[in-house]
């Protein structure tokens, strides 16, 4: 056995620059082994007539992980193979995960683009058949403004007081009932909160339908989402800060507002935006309370009114080549929505996050 590792390492050190004598692979190896994974996979799918370039890379995806594994194993052992092999699998799960996604928004630009334009953002349908090219989704756009941001008023600050007592106060049976309650909202479906609105505030209290009755059923999907999030971000505050806090005779209640809060404000401003996308999307509660319109309603608490969710189902329903266009639009102005919500989120992540000193 000692002649055995004499001979490695004097022929380790006979080519010390050689990838196989470092005992590991260069770094462009597996850029090389899913260029050339793909290059077969396509020629193996085009030979065997595969019609579905997704079958075409399902056949590379394998390919490339059993030869990533096989040529990391001579090269560097079986443990440097075995990690190579998860991390690849990451990154395809991590594709097979992002290629859905690219091909939706590339396909809503495409049939979106068509009709969006300044006309369709400032007018409404008042007027407009459903099979003549025109129209707008102004009005849409008012209702899911006013319907989110009601739902946004009513939910923000239930969950966040919510999540303060779970927190800083919260033990025994109040406390548990409480989880308890938040766990089931989270998995509620968005239909039964707005058939809980349709029973209760339409057919029990007798109000019509309308953009408010809308908010309500959002507000109950909302809640839950905002009391989580600002629970985790309460939890993530050291709790040296409060007892240093207490240390120096700072009431309970002035160490949550001056130094607890701040602490993780940006976490709970980012959990709540994330809300608020969330719930922007929803169409069943909307189709039960809103109602819908094809004219502008400024008053969400009178009369039926339409969001984007509703204008998208309603177009599509129409069946024809100016509503299918219109309803895309809808769906493209919705997606600008939810992903300019993201990007405050994340910008008031960093623009709050901790700042670190570079000495």
């Amino acid at each position: 056995m000692s002649h055995t590792v004499n001979d490695l390492d004097t022929a380790r050190a006979a080519a010390p620059g050689s990838p196989l004598a470092r005992n590991r692979l260069p770094r462009w190896t597996p850029l090389a082994l899913a260029v050339a994974a793909v290059l077969v996979g396509c020629g193996i799918g085009a030979g065997a007539g595969l019609s579905s370039h997704i079958q075409w890379g399902l056949i590379a995806l394998v390919l490339f992980i059993a030869s990533n594994y096989v040529v990391t194993r001579i090269a560097d052992g079986r443990r440097q193979a075995k990690d190579r092999v998860a991390t690849s699998l990451v990154y395809a799960c991590f594709i097979l995960a992002v290629v859905p996604l690219v091909s939706l928004v590339e396909t809503t630009v495409a049939k979106g683009a068509k009709v969006l334009d300044g006309t369709f953002l400032s007018h409404s349908m008042s007027g407009v058949l459903g099979t003549e090219p025109g129209g707008g989704v102004y009005h849409a756009i008012i209702g899911t403004l006013e319907q989110v941001g009601i739902a946004t008023v009513i939910a923000v600050p239930i969950g966040v007081f919510t999540a303060i007592y779970l927190v800083e106060y919260g033990k025994g049976s109040l406390a548990r009932a409480i989880t308890f309650f938040v766990d089931v909202m989270t998995g509620i479906p968005s239909i039964v909160a707005g058939l809980f609105i349709l029973s209760f505030w339409i057919l029990i209290l007798g109000f019509g339908f309308s953009g408010f009755a809308g908010s309500l059923a959002l507000t109950i999907l909302m809640m839950p989402i905002v009391v989580r999030s600002t629970e985790e971000m309460l939890k993530l505050v050291p709790n040296e800060l409060r007892e240093a806090s207490y240390a120096l005779g700072v009431p309970k209640w002035r160490t949550i507002t001056s130094i607890v809060i701040p602490t993780s404000i940006g976490g709970i401003i980012t959990g709540i935006v994330l809300a608020v996308a969330r719930i922007a999307g929803e169409t069943a509660p909307v189709l039960l309370l809103v109602f819908g319109s094809q004219v502008i309603n400024n008053d969400p608490f009178n009369g039926p009114q339409s969001s984007l969710p509703f204008y998208i189902y309603e177009q599509y329903n129409l069946g024809n080549t100016a509503s299918y266009d219109r309803a895309w639009a809808a769906a493209l102005v919705l997606i600008i929505l939810v992903m300019i919500l993201n990007l405050i989120a994340r910008g008031i992540a960093r623009w709050k996050a901790p700042k670190t000193s570079g000495r």
